[in-house]
C-alpha cells in the first residue's frame, strides 16, 4: 500500500487576512498613515450593522406580517403666515416655550375641561366606505351658517375664500393687510393671502355651543 502524503500544515506566522491588515488602508486615497486594522471608517462601518442587526426584534401579534411601523421618509406641511414674520426674539420665546420641560403654575387652553366625545347621535345612518370621507363640519361664521367647512387637524391656517367672503355680506376693506405668504396650499406654487380678518365662529346649538374669535387668512384663487 503507497505512502499517504501527509497533509500541508498551515504557513506558521501571519495568515493573508493578517497581512492585510497591516497594510495601509486601501479606502482612502492618497497617502495614508493608518493600517487597514486602524481604519476607523471601516470600524464605524461595521459597528452600524452589528447595532442594526441586534435592533431588530420579532414581530408583535399584532403586526402578523412583520412589516413593522412605517418610516417617514418626508414630512409636508403648511407653513408661513402670520408666524413667518417672528421676530428674532419672538422666535427664541416660541423656541424656549416648545422646549420646556415643565412649568411651575400650569396654564391650561380654554375650554380644555370639556371633554369632546362623538355617539350614535352623531352618526350617519350607514357608511358605505369608511375612513375615506374628509370630515366636514357647519359652523356659523359671523351671522352666516357654513355647512361645508373642511377640517385639516395637521394645519393652523384658516382660509376663507374671497368668494365666500362676498356672499357672507363682508366687505374687502375690512382685511388687515399684515400677511405673509405661506406654502403647502397650492401644489407647486406660493400663496399670497389678499389680508387677515377676525370673525367670530360658533359651533353647537343653543343649548350647547362655544363661541370663539379666529383669524382667517383670505385668498383669492377658487375654492373647490
Amino acid at each position: 500500500m503507497a505512502d499517504r502524503k501527509n497533509p500541508k500544515r498551515a504557513p506558521a506566522g501571519p495568515g493573508l487576512f493578517d497581512e492585510m491588515l497591516m497594510k495601509p488602508c486601501p479606502y482612502h486615497r492618497g497617502p495614508t498613515k493608518h493600517t487597514l486594522e486602524e481604519c476607523t471608517v471601516l470600524r464605524q462601518y461595521y459597528t452600524d450593522i452589528i447595532v442594526k442587526e441586534g435592533a431588530e426584534e420579532p414581530p408583535k401579534d399584532d403586526d402578523p406580517q412583520g412589516e413593522g411601523f412605517p418610516k417617514v421618509k418626508n414630512c409636508l406641511l403648511i407653513f408661513g403666515g402670520r408666524v413667518a414674520s417672528l421676530t428674532a426674539s419672538q422666535r427664541k420665546h416660541e423656541l424656549r416655550e416648545v422646549c420646556a420641560v415643565n412649568t411651575a403654575a400650569p396654564s391650561y387652553l380654554k375650554w380644555s375641561e370639556s371633554a369632546i366625545t362623538f355617539d350614535r347621535q352623531d352618526h350617519p345612518d350607514r357608511i358605505t366606505n369608511p375612513g375615506s370621507y374628509p370630515l366636514i363640519v357647519d359652523p356659523i361664521i359671523a351671522e352666516t351658517r357654513l355647512t361645508k367647512v373642511l377640517m385639516d387637524g395637521g394645519s393652523d391656517h384658516n382660509i376663507l375664500y374671497t368668494e365666500t367672503l362676498a356672499l357672507m355680506g363682508i366687505n374687502n376693506s375690512r382685511l388687515r393687510n399684515d400677511t405673509s405668504p405661506f406654502h403647502g396650499m397650492v401644489p407647486g406654487h406660493r400663496a399670497h393671502p389678499l389680508g387677515q380678518i377676525d370673525l367670530p365662529v360658533c359651533f353647537g346649538t343653543p343649548d350647547n355651543f362655544r363661541r370663539e374669535v379666529l383669524t382667517f387668512d383670505v385668498v383669492g384663487f377658487p375654492g373647490t
